[in-house]
């Protein structure tokens, strides 16, 4: 737990920023109610209210944040009018409280903007029963409350937004369905009864302090989706609870509530709290016990006797989460993973899909927001996942499954980087055979996907993909790449080979097709007469001249053989025994200097086409063997963006990183499914 914590990577310091922007936020918030004049009561509410404005609000982008920003007091002023109107009313208070419970979690199935809206709805009720407001206060609560969120999205879009530099964040779709077959109806419900039983249960603990058990119970039910995802949560809550009060016991009750001190504790609480909860939610419970501590400190109730009630009412409702879970509507583990591990597949797909069409000049290809969703989506699979791979898990059998689902999914998604990390080279080659591994990627995902009932949903998110995988093998001249499913007994090899009418193929031919000799250093030989099948390993390009119809091996990989238009044959060289390209004139070529290779000669000048920019042929980086050039242009055909001579190195990375998440997909079978046939995790 300690190394999750501080050895967590933190990309672009980005928990560091949360966290600091989240301090100044909320000593702004709480300077500007000392400054109108709050007491204690209307700082603590002021601060709490922008501590939620700052740590709930996650839309993608910064416009949508501000829009929720400014309807959260839209939100919670009038569950706080509800809360301090029926604090004299204890049957209808805790009607009301149950209510806002149900509501705030039904409210998930807007997305980002609804969580954030019944989060602070929810806190907003809590913190009313926490300070014991009444109806007399409500009009400086309220205040307090406008004014501390107006402090805090200053700080957040005015004095520190460092969104706007980044892309927008990828936000996963919530799964569908309609009714209680939507997980957040059966949460709203899940949500109300243990609500409704930790209310109940606490009361019988303590008349006082009975929303803690219920906060308990709330909190326990964010970000979870499942019933192992919950039964985890809870238990973490109550580890941190029992940390944080042990700390308490050490830092805070020594301090008696004096007030310098004091506030630089909850500053720090504070800053523990952002820069934790995104790697742990234990040491996240921890600076919450702490904060709460500090502020029953200032408030001058912290005792000993508080601390324990605070322990037995967090046991009271992590225990009403865990009997709603098991026993309401229960959602089980199996079906929250299943559900995303597909999606993370799927993604998989588009990801590769993007990236192969990105190196074959679709124009509108992008593959970055694909991989900014798979990282979102591995995310929501760790998050599912996490009850499997728990220590305290007793199937020993089915956490190493677990472990390395996660293990494979990770090594694909940094297959997928690398891929796009190579797309986004403005020098990086076309070539068929990228096509062709796509295709054959699909057919991994395919296959892994077969028994799946995908939804309409589901369906519409798979089909950009494939069609940017169809339009990028239009490009590169390989008919049937991409696309899609494999009939029953073909394999993987077939989907990406194109069908041709008389073609003839060599039995150990390299990677698909080159360049055309005559008509286009970059297309591909008309299929009557012309075709190719991927090469296994690495290695170049084979060219297939449009009249002769065939070509040999080359024994050196990674350089094209070039077939004559008039002759269509060329003779060996006596070193090398590579082929060389005779001159339509002349009938001879003279070698390369440096690497006695002949260089390709121009039909019409009769010389060897020299390099743009040094004027020499340059030789292939991992041969030595001369780039074959374009025999109109007379120089090597460029890349449409950036103009320069295509390398073939980048295609070889490329294709490497689309035989690593091949082989990463074709080992998922395995752990997916037991020998047994049962699922990753039980019903």
């Amino acid at each position: 737990m300690l190394k999750r914590v501080f050895v967590a990577p933190d990309p672009g310091r980005a928990r560091l920023r949360f966290a600091a922007r989240a301090v100044l936020g909320i000593g702004l918030a709480v300077a500007v109610c000392g400054a109108a004049g709050h007491s204690l009561v209307g700082a603590v509410t002021g601060g709490l209210a922008a501590l939620l404005a700052l740590f709930t609000v996650t839309d993608p982008t910064v416009r949508g944040q501000a829009v929720t920003t400014a309807l959260l007091p839209v939100a919670g002023l009038p569950v706080l009018a509800a809360a301090a109107e029926l604090h004299a009313h204890p049957v209808l208070r805790d009607f009301t409280f149950l209510a806002v419970v149900g509501a705030g979690v039904y409210a998930r199935r807007w997305g980002p903007r609804g969580h954030s809206l019944g989060v602070f709805a929810f806190m907003t009720f809590f913190v009313a029963q926490f300070l014991h407001a009444t109806a007399g206060q409500l009009p400086e609560l309220s205040a307090a409350v406008v004014l501390s969120v107006l402090s805090a999205a200053a700080v957040r879009f005015g004095l520190w937004c460092y969104e706007r530099r980044l892309p927008p964040a990828a936000v996963p779709s919530a799964p569908g369905g309609s009714g209680l077959a939507r997980v957040t109806t059966r949460q709203a419900v899940q949500a109300t009864a243990g609500a409704g039983f930790a209310l109940v249960a606490g009361q019988l603990v303590s008349g006082q302090r009975w929303y803690w058990a219920v906060g308990a119970t709330w909190w326990i039910f964010v970000n979870t989706a499942s019933r192992g995802e919950t039964l985890v949560r809870g238990f973490r809550r109550v580890l941190g609870t029992v940390i944080g009060i042990g700390l308490g016991v050490l830092v805070v009750a020594p301090l008696h509530g004096a007030a310098l001190p004091t506030l630089a504790l909850v500053a720090a609480s504070v800053f523990g709290i952002f820069y934790t909860a995104a790697v742990s939610y234990t040491w996240m419970m921890l600076w919450v016990t702490v904060l709460a501590e500090s502020l029953y400190g200032l408030l001058g109730v912290l005792t000993p006797g508080l601390l324990a009630l605070r322990l037995g009412e967090t046991a009271v409702g992590a225990l009403g989460a865990w009997l709603a879970v098991l026993f309401v509507l229960p959602v089980t583990t199996h079906a929250v993973t299943d559900a995303w591990i597909q999606r993370a597949l799927r993604c998989v797909h588009a990801c590769t899909a993007e990236a192969s069409a990105r190196l074959a000049g679709v124009p509108d290809a992008d593959p970055a927001p694909r991989v900014a969703e798979l990282e979102q989506i591995l995310g929501r699979v760790r998050l599912s996942v996490a009850p499997l791979v728990h220590p305290l898990n007793p199937l020993s059998g089915r956490k190493r499954r677990a472990r390395r689902v996660l293990a494979l999914l990770d090594d694909c998604a940094r297959e997928i980087h690398g891929l796009v990390a190579v797309a986004a080279d403005p020098e990086a080659s076309h070539d068929a055979r990228l096509a062709a591994a796509c295709a054959r990627v699909e057919t991994a995902v395919t296959a892994l996907l077969a028994q799946e009932r995908s939804g309409d949903a589901e369906k519409s998110a798979a089909t950009k993909p494939t069609a940017l995988a169809a339009a990028a093998a239009s490009r590169l001249g390989v008919a049937g790449a991409g696309a899609g499913r494999l009939p029953a007994g073909a394999s993987p090899s077939a989907a990406a080979r194109p069908s041709t009418a008389g073609a003839t193929r060599p039995p150990a031919s390299g990677a698909a097709a080159a360049r055309h000799p005559v008509t286009d250093a970059t297309s591909r030989p008309s299929t009557a007469g012309a075709d190719a099948t991927p090469r296994p390993v690495g290695g170049g390009a084979e060219t297939w001249h449009a009249a002769a119809g065939a070509a040999g091996p080359r024994p050196v990989a990674g350089a094209a053989e070039t077939w004559h238009a008039a002759a269509g044959v060329a003779a060996p060289h006596p070193a090398t025994g590579v082929a060389e390209t005779r001159h339509p004139a002349s009938g001879a070529a003279a070698p390369h200097p440096a690497t006695g290779v002949a260089e390709t000669r121009h039909p019409a000048a009769g010389a060897a086409a020299s390099h743009p920019a040094t004027g020499a042929a340059a030789p292939h980086p991992a041969t030595g063997v001369a780039e074959t050039r374009h025999p109109a242009a007379g120089a090597a055909a460029s890349h449409p963006v950036a103009g320069v001579a295509a390398r073939r190195p980048l295609a070889g990375a490329a294709l490497a990183h689309l035989h690593g998440l091949e082989r990463a997909l074709a080992e998922l079978a395995a752990p997916l499914r037991a020998p047994s046939g049962s699922p990753l995790v039980g019903a």
